[in-house]
């Protein structure tokens, strides 16, 4: 059996989509996709469901991957064994909370493996010093190169069994008296109280937190509605009711910003580089970003 067929196998089934785990594994599509179907032959039985919308592993898919990654994984460490101990490089990357834990978890890991040696110290974006940045486009300072690579879009997550959660949309009325969780600092959520105020909206406030993972967990507890991201990172129950408020869009764009006259070393390259791969499309401008 293939290590490198595994490796694909494995990309697809974290991506749940061939054209990710191309992007992941630097690919073409064609080569991922004759990696899995070689390993279906071998195996005897069928390892995702293709869809429009990516794919879905198996009952066999399920079964392959942890024993795959643990063939790929002692194969690593043999290899790691018996190289020469790389220099240590040091490298601070600045990060902003509320980006979703499982997807910076997993860029975070792919950057950590994508340079031997790398000690990666990680800080708080705003407060401390630091090589390069994961931040949305409002943060960026001058002087500072930004290459956006996510967006989120926050919408309305309503309490579970909220007479309005199986609406189409909310409108700005809808919002009138609604129990509500305010985030602050969050230019989503001032945004939305400059939007009601001179329509004598009133919205009542049952919380006031800062982060996006308190106001997801409140709102599926049924504290009360909150300006979330549509993002499955953010979700580690089951994902509330989420719905869009009529004429408004509510949009985050996050990227790696680091100094305009920064030498490009390679643990920024790599950096840079991975970012790059992770890159979701379309990404809309600059002035609706929040």
């Amino acid at each position: 059996m293939d290590l490198r067929e595994l490796r694909y196998f494995e990309s697809v089934f974290e991506q749940e989509s061939i054209s990710a785990a191309a992007k992941h594994c630097f690919v073409s599509q064609p080569s991922i996709s004759a990696a899995i179907q070689s390993l279906e032959q071998n195996l005897g039985e069928p390892l995702f469901i293709r869809h429009t919308r990516g794919v879905t592993a198996t009952e066999a898919g399920q079964r392959l991957y942890p024993l795959s990654k643990q063939l790929t994984g002692q194969a690593k460490s043999i290899k790691q064994l018996f190289q020469q101990k790389s220099a240590i490089l040091p490298f601070s990357l600045g990060v902003v909370p509320a980006l979703g834990a499982s997807r910076m978890s997993h860029l975070i890991k792919e950057i950590i493996e994508s340079v031997d040696g790398l000690e990666l110290t990680l800080v708080d974006a705003e407060r401390r010093a630091c090589e390069a940045r994961i931040i949305s486009s409002n943060m960026v300072k001058p002087g500072e190169t930004f290459m956006p690579f996510w967006q989120d879009e926050f919408l309305m997550a309503l309490p579970p069994g909220h007479p309005m959660a199986y609406q189409s949309e909310l409108s700005l009325e809808d919002l009138d008296g609604l129990n509500f969780i305010l985030r602050s600092p969050s230019l989503v959520t001032k945004e939305l109280l400059r939007a009601i105020e001179p329509l004598g909206i009133k919205m009542n406030i049952r919380a006031r937190i800062r982060t996006v993972e308190y106001a997801v967990e409140l709102a599926a507890a049924g504290v009360g509605a909150a300006l979330v991201p549509d993002h499955p990172s953010f979700y580690n129950t089951q994902q509330p009711n989420l719905l869009r408020i009529k004429g408004m869009r509510f949009l985050r764009l996050i990227g790696l910003a680091y100094p305009e006259k920064a030498s490009i070393s390679k643990v920024l390259s790599s950096v840079i580089d991975i970012c790059q791969v992770n890159k979701k499309e379309p990404l809309e401008g600059f002035n609706k970003t929040r």
